[in-house]
């Protein structure tokens, strides 16, 4: 519980630092109540994975779940790779956008996640429209022998320039490539994570995508940071 005598005795950058978080959480309301509703499966997908997982926030949530969904209704993809299912929750929300004779393949390292995912995405609407894959995208994608329109990279930070290297490869010409958390909340741009291995692993994408002249690039500065990429 607080009082007016607590409240007093912030320094004046905390009472700052404080309105800031208040005014962005406002305005993420405010976000949501303007879009398009996530639809009760989703967020009671949303709500599991932030009591039943240790790394909840790390579930694409609301926002970016429909922008996911409207870029695959722009797109109109036929084939789409996912690298990092997580809780499925990005994956349910690209299906949705996908028409009944597309494909979605999703991929998932931690085989710890597979007991809480793969109920999820198989009691769904869009199970016929999902391949869940436990295994590390590097050494499963040659294997496939697949050609996507459309791939959403949302894996393991320290690797994310292998992995976009090896999704490349299976990308058509003017194909896109989502890769998300690519600002990693400020810290590549901030000295105090210059030895934290995500954060070098992030900054290395970054900078390496800013040189590479087989595509096209954008960074949106959605959530984490979200860069959206056209193969050439």
């Amino acid at each position: 519980m607080s009082n007016g005598k607590q409240n007093s005795s912030l320094s004046p950058g905390a009472a700052a630092a404080g309105a800031e978080v208040s005014a962005i959480e406002a305005l993420d309301n405010y976000i949501l109540t303007h879009i398009d509703p996530e639809g009760d499966y989703l967020h009671h997908l949303w709500r599991a994975t932030n009591i039943q997982t240790v790394h909840g926030r790390m579930t694409s949530g609301h926002l970016q779940g429909r922008l996911l969904k409207m870029m695959v209704e722009m797109i109109r993809p036929k084939k789409i790779l996912e690298v990092g299912t997580f809780s499925g929750y990005s994956a349910l929300c690209m299906a949705e956008g996908l028409p009944r004779d597309g494909k979605l393949y999703t991929l998932e390292i931690n085989d710890e996640m597979e007991d809480f995912t793969r109920p999820w995405i198989e009691n769904s609407p869009y199970a016929d429209r999902i391949e869940f894959l436990i295994g590390d995208a590097n050494q499963l994608l040659p294997e496939l022998g697949v050609i996507f329109d459309l791939a959403f990279i949302d894996g393991d930070k320290r690797t994310y320039k292998e992995t976009y290297e090896t999704v490349l490869a299976v990308m058509r010409p003017g194909g896109f490539i989502l890769a998300d958390n690519t600002l990693w909340d400020g810290h590549v741009i901030d000295p105090a994570y210059d030895e934290d291995r995500q954060t070098l692993g992030i900054r290395e994408f970054n900078n390496f995508i800013a040189k590479d002249n087989r595509v096209e690039k954008v960074i949106l500065p959605l959530r984490d940071g979200l860069t959206l990429i056209r193969k050439k």
